[in-house]
Formats: C-alpha cells, structure tokens, sequence
C-alpha cells in the first residue's frame, strides 16, 4: 500500500510539472497529494527520497524528555515543525495567541503533511493559555516570525524553568541573545536557549495542512556563547541530525542564504512586488548581471566573519548543503535547487525580506563591521533602500548591537564573549 502510495505521489509531481501555469501547478499539486493524504488515515508516513534526509526515531532516544515538545506559533513553519517532530515519535503541543486558531486546532488534533513529508500526524493538544503550554513542553520551540520574539519571550517567562530548552527557528542574527534578555528582564528563570534556521520550505495549503516542497539538509545553531552551543548540541542534533555547531553566534547568523539574497533580490524587483505581480522569486527575478550584487555583499559577509574569528562556507555551497544544486556558481546554483522552482515572489514591500531579513540581520551586521572598521557599501545600501521603499528607519528600529547589549563592546569584546 504505501509503495503504491508512493507511486501515485511521483505521478502527481510529474503531471504538476506539466501543465501549463505556476497556480495550475501547485493547485493540481496540492489536490492530488490532498488526495493521497486522505487515504492515510494510519499513522503512516512517507519520506520522499528527494527529502535529502531521514526522520530520526527518537522513541528509542536514552534521553526520554526529548520527546516532549511545544510549538509556538501557528503558520507555515509551525505545522511543518509539527508533522516532522511528529514522524519522529514526538508528543506536539501547539501553541497559538489566537483562541479561534489554538481551538480549531486541539478539535482536530492531527496534521496532514504533503511532498517531502506525506502523513497524516496526531497533536497532543493545542493552547491559547501558555501556563498550561509549557507546563507540559520540556522542549519549545519558537516557530514566529523574528520580529515577534520580544512577545513571545515575555509571554512565556512567568512559567519556563531552567529546566526548559527554548529552541529559536528563524532565529536571524542574535534571537538567541535578544530572549535572552528579554527573559532576563522579565525576573524569568533561565532555559537553555539556542537559534538556528527555519528548516523546511513549505505552505499551509488548507486547515491543518501543509504543503513541504524542500528541507534543509544543513545548517549551523548556536546559542549564546560556544560553551553554551556545546551543551545543547546533542540534543539539537538529535532531532536534526545533519545540523551542526557553529563557532559563534556571527557565524550562524552570516550562513543564512535569505538574509544574503531576499532584499536584493526583492529591491531589484521592487516595481513588480509593489504591483503583487506573481513571478518566480529565485529564477525570474535573478539574471547573471544581477547576483553580481549577492556575489558583491557575500564578500562583505565573509569579511565580517574573519574579523570575529570565523569562516563561511560559499553561498553556492551552502545551497547545495541545504538542498541540493548544481554549484558551478552561485547564479546555476540559484537556478537548479529544485524546490525554488515553486518559491514565488512577495506581494507586497511590506514583507519579512525587509522586517526580518534587514531588520535582524543586515543591520546588525553592518554595526559589527563598523566596530571592526570594515566598509559595507552594498549591506548598507540594501538597507538604505530598503528604508526608503517601506517607510521604516531600519537602522532605529531593528535588531542593533545596542538592543543586543553589545554596543559597549569593543571587537575583540564581542569575539571574547561569543566564543567563550
């Protein structure tokens, strides 16, 4: 039954290629594994061998409260999170600000996953009120928006523990360190805290379902400083087996493709944004001309690595780790990572490229090369322009080396502390 599953899965995928618009592509997609999924009323699950990866079974895990786990937020992300922690013999909690969402939810109880992932996956519950949350999650972890840690850090701190680990998905530059402090401030008791990337490519394409169409394969976490990085490590890289540690908290927030690529390639394409004109991001909206300014940032990006102890891998490898590419350079690797055939573009300026991307990771980064007496004409002009087109003074309002309590700190401070 599930070969056969299988089968029909792949000649959806091929007939979904085949027709003749992107939204006739994705809608046939979506229907047909829709369709599929329905039939799997058991708790099976399939792995598409495109995934690039295997589920871990951490039911036979020696630690046992690892399969405890909590998922703050209610997108795409968060259901994503939801079915794979749930393949893996995890018990999910949900939680969700809105009662309606967090309701519909714990009436429904499960999740149906399509593409890389395909199962239907049961939820042990979802919450509105976080008391009742994470008093029954040892491991949350963060599925928001970036911009949205400063709530979510004060929401849950009258009831974390230090027994809680507090993991960060999307974290960009420093989300470690701001609920850190956001916590601190709040009289909290101190979890184990980490950030990594958002793992899975993916969209909710109905109720309680979500479309994945890529999963990251690698990518680096850290937490606050090395020795803290170390002590979560074997439990990050148990759920996530191909991840790894950084050297510092720089160098993650530095290997993040979308905090290199999604303002210029939204700036360059600013007209048809602002019309919400449907193009494919990652091919229409790049040409060979084009990435010469990713080519020309990513060198002001390894130049801020160096300065506080670390390397970066090149961007077209990094591609190729996530998901796999042709890496003759960046712009064939651009065009031949196979889900970024489905990545569309934003519909508006007043996007998360701009409010994450820029906000918590440009930023910052342009105040580090500053401390370490570096130029970044392409970073700053990204984030000059991208201040003027929405109307936001980035620079004020982000995530700055001052709101990270690290604006006192001389280069080698920074280094100091991050690597300690």
């Amino acid at each position: 039954m599930a070969d056969a599953l299988i089968n029909a899965a792949a000649r959806s995928m091929r007939h979904a290629s085949s027709v003749s618009t992107l939204e006739q592509r994705l809608t046939s997609l979506a229907d047909s594994q829709r369709l599929i999924a329905e039939k799997l009323r058991s708790k099976t699950t399939c792995v598409s061998p495109a995934a690039g990866i295997e589920i871990p079974d951490l039911q036979a895990h020696a630690d046992s409260s690892i399969l405890s786990t909590g998922i703050v937020g209610s997108g795409n992300s968060a259901h994503a999170l939801a079915a794979y922690l749930a393949a893996a013999g995890c018990s999910v909690r949900m939680y969700s600000r809105s009662k309606v969402k967090a309701d519909q939810l714990d009436l429904r109880r499960e999740i149906y996953s399509e593409d890389r992932i395909l199962g239907r996956f049961e939820l042990a519950g979802a919450y509105s009120h976080p008391q009742e949350f994470v008093r029954n999650s040892r491991n949350i972890f963060v599925a928001t928006v970036a911009t949205a840690y400063k709530d979510v850090a004060n929401t849950l701190a009258p009831y974390l523990t230090a027994d809680h680990r507090v993991i960060l998905f999307s974290g960009k530059f420093g989300g470690a360190r701001e609920f850190q402090i956001e916590l601190t401030k709040a009289g909290a008791r101190m979890p184990q805290i980490v950030e990594t990337d958002s793992l899975f490519a993916c969209r909710l394409v109905a109720d309680a379902r979500v479309w994945i169409r890529g999963i990251k394969r690698w990518t680096l976490f850290s937490s606050i400083t090395r020795s803290q990085t170390e002590a979560i490590a074997p439990v990050i890289q148990a759920y996530f087996p191909g991840l790894e540690p950084a050297r510092n908290l720089i160098q993650r927030g530095l290997t993040d493709f979308g905090a290199l690529a999604h303002a210029p390639i939204a700036l360059t394409n600013m007209h048809s944004v602002d019309r919400a004109e449907e193009f494919l991001f990652y091919y229409q909206g790049v040409t060979e001309r084009t990435v010469c300014i990713l080519e020309q940032m990513e060198e002001e990006f390894r130049s801020i690595a160096r300065a506080y102890g670390c390397d970066l891998i090149p961007m077209k490898e990094l591609l190729n780790r996530y998901y796999g590419c042709d890496t003759t350079s960046l712009y064939t690797a651009m065009r031949t990572v196979p889900n970024y055939r489905h990545s569309l573009s934003p519909k508006t300026l007043n996007h998360r490229f701009f409010f994450e991307d820029v906000a918590c990771s440009l930023v910052p980064f342009e105040q580090l090369a500053k401390v370490a007496s570096l130029e970044t004409p392409i970073l700053s002009s990204m984030i000059g322009l991208a201040s003027c087109v929405v109307g936001e003074n980035f620079r004020a309002s982000g995530r700055t080396l001052d709101s990270l309590r690290l604006g006192d700190f001389s280069q080698s401070e920074i280094a100091q502390y991050l690597n300690s």
